[in-house]
């Protein structure tokens, strides 16, 4: 009996297919960006989130900052309602994304004023600044995690912690006093609207010795926040 030989048969090769790997690792990535994103905006909506990168920028370069967490009790209403009339009329409306307002600013062709409240929360807590599609890309993901997350009062209290008033001046609580000797809890409309006035350029601008641009700012930002408080777009920020 003549026995046969069996041929083992090999399996076939599997071709390295870049493209189908990079779309495989993206989608992974993109994945891993959200959870993180997730987690990170979830413990921020009950603990202060730490320095971003630019205030941690600035630290190194002066060799320090002033800056203290203060919560939202602890400010005056008028200051969240000049804020919100100074950066962002329509906050209590929109969902992170103001596409009215990024609407006309592609119309006047400059794409400038139309970042929200919430991108520039995300952006100054947890990114860096600049103009890199890199960020963008970051902040479309994060802004609405923010939104969907954390109450809107909680928005504009992590803002006014985080915003830049001056040279090395962090946050409202530090702002109030480097200006004006108060406490946030102690601001006046127009202390308020002169805050509200210097964003989002503070290091070309004072809120205590204002040009007449800045003069002419808080006028029309005093109006606007005493507009907001009547016609009920505080309400979402308002306790």
């Amino acid at each position: 009996m003549v026995k046969r030989k069996t041929t083992k048969t090999k399996a076939p090769e599997r071709n390295f297919q870049p493209l189908k790997w990079l779309k495989r690792w993206a989608v992974r990535l993109c994945l891993l960006v959200v959870v993180l994103g997730l987690v990170t905006v979830t413990a921020h909506r009950f603990f202060a989130p730490p320095q971003g990168i630019y205030m941690r920028q600035e630290a190194a370069r002066l060799g320090g900052i002033k800056q203290s967490w203060v919560s939202a009790d602890e400010i005056a209403p008028v200051m969240f309602r000049s804020v919100v009339a100074a950066e962002d009329a329509n906050f209590c409306a929109h969902w992170g994304f103001d596409m009215n307002a990024i609407r006309a600013a592609l119309a006047d062709g400059t794409g400038r004023g139309a970042s929200t409240l919430t991108q520039q929360v995300v952006k100054n807590a947890y990114l860096w600044h600049g103009r890199n599609w890199s960020r963008k890309a970051l902040e479309a993901v994060l802004t609405p995690l923010v939104e969907l997350i954390w109450p809107k009062r909680r928005i504009l209290e992590v803002y006014l912690n985080i915003a830049e008033f001056d040279q090395g001046v962090f946050g409202v609580k530090a702002a109030a006093q480097h200006y004006f000797g108060v406490t946030p809890a102690k601001l006046s409309p127009l202390q308020a609207a002169r805050l509200a006035a210097i964003l989002p350029a503070p290091k070309d601008r004072s809120a205590s010795k204002p040009s007449n641009y800045i003069r002419k700012r808080t006028a029309r930002i005093r109006d606007g926040a005493e507009t907001i408080r009547r016609d009920g777009r505080a309400k979402c920020f308002e306790s």
